[in-house]
């Protein structure tokens, strides 16, 4: 009976054991495995260069609630993990800090961020038509609050036509609705060219509309 209970016993036992040898050699298994991954912005940080040259994407700042607005005001930052730099002496470390205006992504000049471009909006109406964009901030700008953020913005795409160009077709050949074909405007320039120019006189009214910038391509886009 002694040896039987034993034996029961046991068998509960060996098979926790093999249970907890069977964990403890595949957790770190796992662990390796995510350590081993590589996050996608790691591809945007350059390796061994100065922590304070990181782009945005690569280190974590706390926000310093005391800056104030426009002025240059110092943020403790932390490298992302798989990040390496280095200090002013070449020395690695993970804690540092930057100085950047005190300002939010959306308040940057036009300059430090790239927007989407519409060519369904017209550029020559009144009022000036406006649409809406995705901003994105340059990778090289550090700013408060969200990166990428919507604008609205004034129109201006351009279809290649060329301002001088409809100006001189304009003055010389007008009459012939020359330029108002180029503009892809056929139906002005057939009743130009049909009306030998209005007689004149809508040639010399184009003229003018031309040249202060009024009449544009039909296709709504800016001058080149």
């Amino acid at each position: 009976a002694g040896s039987l209970m034993t034996t029961k016993l046991s068998q509960p036992q060996s098979t926790l054991a093999k249970s907890l040898t069977s964990t403890s050699t595949n957790a770190p298994y796992f662990k390796s495995l995510e350590s081993t991954e590589i996050p996608p912005y790691v591809t945007n940080c350059p390796s061994n260069g100065l922590c304070s040259r990181l782009p945005p994407d690569c280190m974590t700042c706390n926000t310093n609630y005391s800056c104030i607005y426009g002025k240059t005001a110092t943020f403790d930052c932390k490298v992302k993990p798989h990040v390496h730099c280095v200090d002013e002496n070449n020395q690695e470390q993970e804690n540092f800090t930057i100085n950047m205006t005190c300002q939010f992504c959306w308040q940057l000049a036009t300059s430090d961020y790239v927007c989407t471009n519409s060519t369904n909006c017209m550029t020559v109406s009144c009022p000036r038509q406006r649409y809406n964009a995705t901003c994105t901030v340059r990778d090289h700008i550090h700013c408060l609050g969200n990166r990428v953020f919507p604008k609205m913005l004034y129109c201006n795409w351009t279809g290649g036509y060329k301002w001088s160009t409809a100006l001189a077709l304009s003055i010389t050949l007008g009459g012939f609705g020359a330029d108002r074909f180029y503009l892809g405007q056929w139906r002005e320039g057939l009743g130009k060219l049909f009306s030998f120019g209005g007689l004149g006189i809508w040639t010399l009214i184009d003229v003018l509309l031309i040249g202060v910038g009024y009449v544009g391509p039909a296709d709504g886009s800016l001058y080149i």
